[in-house]
C-alpha cells in the first residue's frame, strides 16, 4: 500500500509538471519575441531594416562619440557628443536610404538608375525633433553623370526640413521656388567636391510624402544635372553641429519607379519636342507652347520644366499651372489634357513681364528628360 500511494504521487507530480511544460510553450508560441532594436556607434557602422533600407551612423567629420539606434520603421540618435563650428561642416549624417552609398547598397534596391527612366521616385518621412540640439533634418539625394556606386557624385540635393541655430546650406541664396506644393529658399554652391543645391522649408516640416523626381527636375533645369544622369541613392537624416541625442526618423519610405528597362538601361525615357511661340512688345509678351510626345508611351501626368531667362516673370496661365513664376519654372498638367497620348500634343500658354533684352528659354524637359525644340 505504502508503494502504491508513492507511486500514484509521483504520477500526479509528473502530471502537473507535464502541464506546466505544455502551458509554457504555448504562451512561447502565442507570443514571439519582439523585434530588437540595434544600435550602432562605430563611425561608419551601418543595418539594415524591413529588408529594404540602410541605416547608417556616417559619423565623417568629428572623433566624438556618436550612436544610433535602428528600429523597426527607422532610427533615432542615442548619443551625439561634441560640437563643430557652425560656420562650417556638421558633425555626421546619420541616416537611412535606399540605394548605394560608398559600395553599400540597400536590400533589393533598383537605384542606380538613370534619370529619364524614371516615372515617379515617391518616398515619405516623419521626423521627431528635440530642443538643446543644433542641426538640420534634411532628405540628401544624389546624383551623378554614371552609374557609380562608390566614391562622391557630382550633383547633392538638399532637402531641408527644419534647421535650428545658425546654420546655412553650402553656398548662398540664389531665390525661392515652388516644388511639390511647397515654398522653399533655393540655395546653390559647390563644397570643393561636388556641387549641391538645397531647398530650405521657412518652417519646420514634421512628415511629408514627395516625388524626389519634382527635385531631380529641378536640378536639371537648373543646368546641375542631365536627363541622362543617374540617380545614385535617396537619404534622410540629421546634419548635427551640436548635441542631437533625441533627433529621430520615426518613419521612412522609398520607391523608384523605372518606366521599361532596367536599372541603367537609357531605355524606357519618353521623347518630346517643344514648340515654343512669342508676341513680344514693349516689357511685355505672352507664350504659346505646345509640347508633342514623339515617343511610343503615353506621357501621363506631364510636368514641363524649363527656366525663364533673367528678368522675366509670369502674371498669368492657361492650361497649365506654373509655379514659381520666375527663374526655373515648371509647367504641369491640368484634370483635363494631364495625359499625352503617342504622336499626341498638348499646349499651354502664359502672359509675362520682362526687362531688358527679351529672350526664349534654352532648353525643356519633359518628366525629367530633354525635348528637342521645334
Amino acid at each position: 500500500m505504502q508503494k502504491s500511494k508513492h507511486r500514484r504521487r509521483a504520477q500526479a507530480l509528473l502530471g502537473t509538471l507535464l502541464a506546466s511544460l505544455v502551458t509554457l510553450a504555448a504562451l512561447l508560441t502565442a507570443a514571439p519575441p519582439s523585434h530588437a532594436d540595434t544600435t550602432i556607434c562605430e563611425e561608419f557602422g551601418s543595418t539594415t531594416i524591413q529588408g529594404r533600407y540602410v541605416v547608417q551612423n556616417n559619423r565623417w567629420n568629428t572623433s566624438a562619440t556618436q550612436c544610433v539606434t535602428a528600429t523597426s520603421s527607422g532610427f533615432r540618435i542615442a548619443q551625439a557628443d561634441g560640437s563643430v563650428p557652425t560656420n562650417g561642416a556638421p558633425k555626421s549624417y546619420p541616416s537611412v536610404f535606399n540605394g548605394c552609398h560608398y559600395t553599400n547598397c540597400s536590400p533589393g534596391t533598383n537605384l542606380p538608375a538613370r534619370l529619364g527612366s524614371i516615372t515617379s521616385a515617391p518616398t515619405s518621412i516623419s521626423y521627431s525633433y528635440v530642443s538643446g540640439a543644433i542641426y538640420d533634418a534634411a532628405y540628401d539625394v544624389w546624383l551623378d553623370p554614371t552609374p557609380r556606386t562608390d566614391g562622391v557624385n557630382r550633383t547633392e540635393i538638399m532637402i531641408w526640413f527644419n534647421r535650428v541655430g545658425s546654420v546655412q546650406p553650402v553656398g548662398s541664396q540664389v531665390g525661392t521656388a515652388t516644388v511639390a506644393g511647397h515654398q522653399w529658399q533655393v540655395w546653390s554652391g559647390n563644397n570643393g567636391t561636388n556641387d549641391v543645391l538645397s531647398f530650405v522649408a521657412p518652417s519646420a516640416i514634421d512628415s511629408w510624402n514627395l516625388d524626389v523626381m519634382d527635385f531631380a527636375r529641378q536640378a536639371i533645369s537648373r543646368g546641375l544635372a542631365q536627363d541622362s544622369w543617374y540617380l545614385t541613392s535617396i537619404q534622410a537624416g540629421f546634419e548635427p553641429w551640436q548635441n542631437g541625442a533625441g533627433l529621430a526618423v520615426t518613419s521612412f519610405s522609398s520607391t523608384v519607379n523605372v518606366g521599361g528597362g532596367t536599372p541603367g538601361d537609357p531605355g524606357g525615357s519618353s521623347a518630346c519636342k517643344v514648340a515654343y511661340g512669342t508676341n513680344v512688345w514693349q516689357g511685355g509678351f505672352t507664350a504659346n507652347v505646345t509640347v508633342a510626345n514623339t515617343g511610343s508611351s503615353p506621357v501621363d501626368g506631364w510636368k514641363l520644366a524649363f527656366t525663364l531667362p533673367a528678368g522675366q516673370r509670369i502674371t498669368s496661365a492657361w492650361n497649365a499651372g506654373i509655379s514659381p513664376s520666375s527663374g526655373a519654372v515648371t509647367a504641369g498638367a491640368m484634370a483635363y489634357n494631364a495625359s499625352i497620348a503617342p504622336g499626341g500634343q498638348v499646349s499651354f500658354g502664359f502672359q509675362g513681364t520682362y526687362d531688358g533684352t527679351f529672350t526664349k528659354p534654352s532648353g525643356f524637359s519633359l518628366n525629367g528628360t530633354s525635348c528637342t525644340i521645334a
